[in-house]
């Protein structure tokens, strides 16, 4: 794991999966750098997560879903805190999109 670096370098090419780096990790707390380029959660795909979830859109935009019907439209500077256990799913991204995720123990 680096321990410097830009976020917007070295972005994976279009094609394949959603690319998750580790940044950070210490006990209870792990943050990731995820690069979409026009992915979805597989229908019916519910992410369900032990961990606190706290997510920026650092670019592009995203559309996320949750269980209970909200869908929440993200672009450039949105974010977000998803509580433990509170089911989502992203509906789509847009070619580029670049997220910031902070998981923590609750």
């Amino acid at each position: 794991m680096p321990d410097n670096g830009n976020l917007l370098d070295r972005l994976p090419p279009p094609g394949g999966d959603e690319s998750f780096d580790t940044l950070f990790e210490r006990a209870g707390t792990r943050i990731e750098r995820i690069v979409s380029h026009g992915h979805a959660s597989p229908p019916g795909f519910w992410y369900d997560q032990e961990q606190a979830e706290w997510v920026i859109v650092v670019q592009g935009e995203a559309v996320l879903a949750f269980a209970d019907g909200e869908r929440r439209e993200m672009r450039a500077g949105d974010w977000v805190t998803i509580a433990p256990h509170r089911r989502h799913r992203v509906e789509s991204t847009g070619p580029a999109t670049v997220w910031l995720a902070v998981h923590v123990d609750s």
